[in-house]
């Protein structure tokens, strides 16, 4: 089982109430399912930080379809690495929505993550990426 986490950017504004982002979640999380793939996706403003975790050939073909979905530029590979087990047993995902700081989701969202690296990059992103950073 491995952990791919990368970053990218939207060639549009991404707002949570968007119905693209709920499409894209729908699709996500059933293909996550299907392909037993986790994992976290943050968004602040027009940039993505996703951690993916699971078996690497449906990794592979997820991180594949990533690359070559045109609503988004500028990805790019953080890690990828070997795990044991999973920091994301089940598909999260954090906005900057009603007044909460993206910093503040970000944290409930990985409370459970006990690696100190996977924990400071994405706490970094939300702090770098939050309205009121």
């Amino acid at each position: 089982m491995e952990q791919l986490i990368y970053i990218s950017t939207s060639r549009a504004p991404v707002r949570p109430s968007d119905d693209e982002v709920q499409h894209i979640l729908t699709v996500s999380r059933r293909n996550n399912a299907r392909d037993e793939l986790s994992g976290l996706l943050v968004v602040g403003g027009r940039r993505f930080l996703q951690v993916l975790e699971g078996p690497s050939e449906p990794l592979d073909r997820a991180f594949s379809r990533i690359l070559a979905d045109g609503r988004h530029f500028a990805v790019v590979e953080l890690a990828r690495h070997a795990i044991e087990q999973r920091s994301f047993p089940e598909w999260n995902m954090g906005f900057e929505v009603n007044g909460q700081r993206l910093t503040e989701i970000v944290g409930k969202l990985i409370g459970d993550v006990t690696d100190p690296v996977l924990r400071a990059q994405v706490q970094g992103f939300a702090q770098i990426h939050s309205k009121a950073a």
